[in-house]
């Protein structure tokens, strides 16, 4: 009998990942066992290609890929399949926000990401000539984050999420991660029905409510929670492991 999921899509950080940024070697084990037994694996992460990469190697991995939030997704690894770039003039404005705001913020362009201490005259001036991913900003301040937030959903045209409580993760409007899930499912001639998600943050959202098993990690935040089907242990127990073991094979 075919199994009921045929692609298990991971967030990376605080879900695959340990809070040391590792793969323990149980969870390593059982990835490996549900590919072997013809399960599809996919990295699903807010991460850029260069940063993810190395974990896809190290679990023998060489399907589709969502990075950046979808922004990206890789057909298999170092194979573009689709790019969604942010309009320069929205990340010119999400700029003088941080700034503005004394906000800690990062941007990941296609070549390199650019963070507070990296942006320099030269960035700002050739701020057209590179082709942008995505913006983010970080603060422990709930009422500038909070400010940051409903300027942000003023401007339009930008997906607005998060990968911890005090951070914001700006995409393209209609660029989540699954829109991207949807687009591997379209490459393995798969339906969402197929797919188990798993997540801890903002950013895995979508895909949860719409994954044919949307799976919660521990440690996730409780708006994660309530929207998935199921809660397992957290990143640091095991829980891809639970879900692999119990949910998928």
């Amino acid at each position: 009998m075919s199994k009921k999921y045929q692609l298990l899509a991971l967030d990376m950080d605080g879900t695959l990942l340990t809070d040391e940024h590792e793969i323990s070697p149980e969870t390593v084990k059982w990835i490996q066992e549900a590919v072997r037994q013809g399960v599809h694996v996919c990295l699903s992460t807010g991460r850029g290609f260069q940063s993810a990469y190395p974990y896809a190697k190290q679990l023998e991995l060489s399907t589709p890929m969502v990075t950046v939030n979808g922004s990206e997704v890789w057909r298999a690894p170092y194979d573009l399949y689709r790019r969604s770039l942010m309009d320069v003039s929205l990340v010119r404005q999400m700029h003088q926000l941080a700034v503005e705001t004394g906000s800690w913020y990062w941007a990941y362009t296609v070549e390199r990401i650019y963070n507070r201490d990296s942006w320099t005259d030269a960035v700002e001036k050739n701020i057209e000539q590179e082709e942008w991913l995505k913006f983010g900003y970080y603060t422990e301040d709930d009422e500038i984050r909070h400010h940051i937030l409903m300027t942000l959903q003023n401007m339009g045209g930008l997906e607005i999420t998060n990968s911890s409580p005090h951070n914001l993760e700006i995409n393209p409007q209609g660029v989540n991660k699954a829109e991207g899930i949807k687009q591997v499912c379209g490459l393995l001639g798969l339906e969402m029905s197929q797919v188990v998600a798993c997540g801890d943050s903002l950013n895995d959202l979508a895909v949860i409510q719409q994954a044919g098993l949307g799976v919660a990690m521990g440690n996730a935040q409780q708006t994660v929670k309530d929207e998935a089907d199921i809660v397992v242990a957290g990143n640091n127990e095991d829980g891809i492991a639970e879900v692999i073991r119990e949910h998928i094979l």
